[in-house]
């Protein structure tokens, strides 16, 4: 039994009391959790045999499959430090990346060997790149690595970070230090999302949950790489659950929806309106082509999820469960979103979660930031300076401020507003681009948006949007979808210009990406001129 609040502890507990139940699911075939226990012992001794140890980051450079987590499980089992690594950063993006998580190890798949002989030469850090699918020139194997012996006692302590990269839609990526209890606590729900007793008191708790609790399946389309997939995909394995996997190159709603049928999965999990728009129209457009009376959830976390998109899919999968937890990596998961009728979303105001004005804690009516305390991060890796910015000690706690927009309100909720560091000043008054996207979207001639703000004489800054359209739309008309947001958005929130685009560029997790709108519209102001 664990006798601490260590990932690797507690996943060798659940393994051990649920040997035989599927921890994963994928083309490649099924895993069982001692399977994926004994496979992750291979791992971490081939590791420790070329130099990996006690707080080495080790970078997992990998699409969905079973090495992402094999990757993941094992090195903590070995006490390194495990990170995410976005496949579609180019070598500049990359190696920056790399560079400043002073990565030790990488394990990439065999496609991205090119890249990898490419930068390496840039970062003296790497002491072993390891090739998954393939080999790869002056790389090791991946099945090399698992021809190890397998063992058990590694030294780790609950001390031990993870560190999770996050680009967010601003700046270069930055490394967020998160112990593991705090990281259980905050990020995994403590154990208690699949079990009816809720979060656990003590770790040697967690098997009988994985044990005891709902035995279903869990299908994160999302990135492993990207925080609420990954988050799903621990709470899933530390609550006994099944993990279905699909290393899928591009999004294709039709296929996804083919694995959750073939699968029989119970829970899918998305990440906002990007994912869950294209799998509603196919619903939409296939009436009765899958059997999904096995879903029971549909949740999302990690991007806004409109409340027409939840009302719609309801009409398409009923009797089901759908949720929408917001969360960020800095703060952890902060609730199920309530709707808001002047915001994105409301949240819960509690003692480890309120609306910072500056240092101190807001009160009723007060605009501010969203703060979290209690089980957090404890900084930037390497980063002091950014650190010190979102990470204050506040009234005698440590907080982390997500940069999200806030008000505290008078029944005991936060509205939140979107991201401070996109918001658009117009005439003096402040637009947030999240909520003037959701209802956007809502129109049935756009298929997706984002918004962003042009430098103006008049107003400081207009409101601007790149739309791209729906296959059966024609040219949208501006004044017509003007119109259509008149009573739903204040005048001064609705578009002044509307760019069509071929297509919106997001993260490959389906966040927007601001930089690139910036990029896209100055190119087509240029071009037009």
């Amino acid at each position: 039994m664990p006798a601490q609040y260590h990932l690797a502890d507690l996943f060798e507990a659940v393994a051990a009391r649920v040997p035989d139940r599927l921890a994963v699911r994928c083309d490649a075939g099924d895993i069982s959790y001692a399977e994926l226990d004994e496979r992750t012992d291979r791992l971490a001794v081939g590791l420790a045999g070329k130099g990996i140890g006690v707080g080495d980051t080790v970078g997992l450079y990998l699409m969905n499959g079973p090495e992402y987590l094999e990757g993941f499980i094992a090195a903590v089992k070995l006490g390194a430090v495990p990170f995410n690594v976005n496949y579609r950063y180019g070598a500049e993006e990359l190696s920056y990346l790399l560079g400043n998580a002073n990565a030790k190890a990488v394990l990439f798949n065999a496609e991205f060997a090119g890249i990898m002989a490419e930068i390496s030469p840039q970062l003296s850090s790497i002491k072993l790149a390891v090739s998954v699918g393939g080999n790869a020139p002056d790389c090791t194997a991946y099945e090399t690595l698992m021809t190890s012996a397998p063992r058990k006692g590694f030294v780790r302590s609950e001390g031990d970070i993870l560190l999770q990269y996050t680009g967010g839609t601003t700046g270069m990526p930055k490394g967020v230090m998160w112990p593991h209890k705090a990281f259980f606590f905050a990020c995994l729900g403590g154990g208690g999302h699949f079990h009816p007793a809720g979060p656990v008191t003590a770790p040697d708790q967690i098997a009988g949950r994985a044990e005891e609790g709902y035995q279903l399946s869990m299908f994160t389309i999302a990135p492993l790489m990207h925080g609420a997939a990954i988050w799903a995909a621990w709470s899933a394995l530390l609550g006994g659950l099944t993990l279905v996997l699909d290393p899928m190159r591009s999004f294709d709603a039709e296929a996804i929806w083919d694995r959750v049928e073939k699968f029989k999965v119970n829970v899918v999990q998305i990440v906002g309106d990007a994912m869950a728009r294209p799998l509603r129209d196919a619903l939409r457009d296939h009436p009765g082509r899958w059997n999904l009376q096995h879903v029971v959830n549909f949740g999302s976390g990690g991007a806004v999820f409109s409340q027409h998109l939840k009302e719609s899919i309801r009409e398409h999968l009923r009797d089901i469960a759908i949720t929408d937890g917001m969360g960020t990596t800095e703060g952890g998961i902060s609730g199920m979103a309530a709707e808001s009728n002047d915001g994105i979303m409301r949240l819960p105001a509690n003692d480890d979660q309120q609306v910072i004005v500056e240092d101190r804690i807001g009160v009723v009516g007060e605009m501010g930031l969203l703060g979290r305390s209690g089980h957090t991060p404890i900084g930037y890796y390497r980063d002091g300076a950014k650190t010190a910015k979102v990470f204050r000690t506040i009234e005698g706690r440590l907080w982390t401020l997500s940069g999200d927009a806030a008000r505290l309100d008078d029944d005991g909720m936060i509205t939140l507003f979107g991201r401070g560091s996109t918001c658009i000043n117009t005439g003096g008054e402040k637009v947030f681009p999240e909520e003037v996207e959701s209802e956007l979207r809502s129109h049935p001639d756009i298929r997706d948006a984002v918004v962003i703000g042009r430098p103006h004489d008049r107003w400081g800054e207009a409101v601007v949007a790149l739309v791209s359209i729906t296959p059966d739309a024609g040219k949208p008309d501006a004044g017509a979808i003007r119109a259509f947001l008149d009573g739903k958005l204040a005048g001064y929130k609705c578009p002044k210009e509307m760019f069509v685009v071929e297509e919106v560029k997001r993260s490959p997790a389906g966040k927007q990406d601001y930089r690139w709108a910036k990029e896209a519209l100055t190119g087509m102001l240029e071009g037009a001129q």
